[in-house]
């Protein structure tokens, strides 16, 4: 079992860590989203994803989609995780 913070609490580099291995959607500064498999990631959130699906929101609001087999993600540009996100609402994003 992982180990808690103070008061019981689950600390935010606990809880990346339980992700590992499971689907993740990044919600980054500016306008780029994915949601890919965490395969790893080091104290400064920088993350391995692999099959990796790229949302760029476009100025008319819509979503430009790139697929991508891995990449590394630098920890600096993150703003949200959202464990098991499947990404923007399916609707909004074209296929």
């Amino acid at each position: 079992m992982a180990a808690r913070g103070m008061g019981g609490q689950l600390l935010p580099l606990e809880l990346i860590d339980r992700c590992v291995g499971s689907k993740i959607w990044i919600i980054l500064k500016g306008d780029k989203e994915f949601v890919g498999t965490l395969r790893g990631f080091d104290d400064y959130v920088n993350m391995v994803l692999e099959d990796v699906t790229e949302y760029e929101i476009n100025p008319d609001g819509g979503y430009r989609v790139t697929k991508l087999e891995q990449i590394l993600l630098n920890g600096n540009n993150v703003c949200m995780l959202v464990p098991g996100g499947e990404g923007p609402v399916p609707d909004q994003a074209p296929q």
